[in-house]
């Protein structure tokens, strides 16, 4: 296989972590979702706390104050910049370094914008049915109760708001992307073959 960057973008609870994953063990290539924070934090010297609480952001308010991690004579501003534009320009950097380097998976992040016009990316949204959603995410991550769909509905929001503030784009609209999976339809294993053989095939309509 050419070299391939594949960005998944996923709604929450609908295993598009687990079919990057996935691709990426079939695949035999890098994998990257929270070591972005990692090198990201590393690139700038700035605390992984501050990369984390971005992710975070509470709904409708994109540009959230990190106050609470910032000393009380700190500024919001780091060269010229607000914070949350520089955390979001050094994981851009690292994003453009990672797909330079060679074929990977990148989750999350607005990746597929970032990369936008690169011919060897392929940009992949997850998504699932409300119930398996809930399923999934009591599954995994523990959570119970009535709150658990709120939550989801919650983080969804908070993704489609980051993603539309940064790319000026609408997170989850099909023209945005390569390929749109249901994992309702599909298991995570078969999703992961279905991006591997659309790879393939763009390649070869390539030649």
């Amino acid at each position: 296989m050419e070299k391939s960057i594949i960005t998944i973008s996923r709604e929450y609870g609908s295993g598009g972590r687990l079919v990057g994953k996935t691709l990426s063990n079939i695949l035999d290539i890098p994998f990257y979702d929270n070591e972005l924070i990692t090198l990201s934090a590393q690139k700038t010297g700035l605390s992984q706390d501050y990369f984390k609480e971005s992710e975070s952001a509470s709904v409708g308010n994109i540009l959230f104050s990190l106050s609470n991690l910032l000393p009380n004579n700190s500024p919001h501003e780091i060269y010229g910049l607000p914070l949350t534009e520089k955390i979001f320009l050094a994981q851009s950097q690292v994003i453009r370094d990672l797909a330079e380097k060679g074929s990977c998976v990148i989750i999350g992040r607005c990746a597929d914008y970032i990369l936008k016009g690169n011919e060897a990316c392929t940009n992949v949204f997850i998504h699932a049915d409300i119930k398996d959603r809930i399923r999934r995410v009591v599954d995994t991550y523990g959570l119970e109760g009535k709150h658990v769909e709120h939550t989801i509905l919650k983080t969804d929001k908070r993704r489609a708001n980051y993603y539309s503030y940064f790319s000026n784009q609408k997170w989850g609209r099909a023209d945005n992307y390569d390929l749109v999976l249901n994992t309702s339809k599909v298991s995570i294993e078969n999703a992961a073959e279905v991006i591997k053989t659309y790879i393939l095939l763009k390649q070869k309509s390539n030649h």
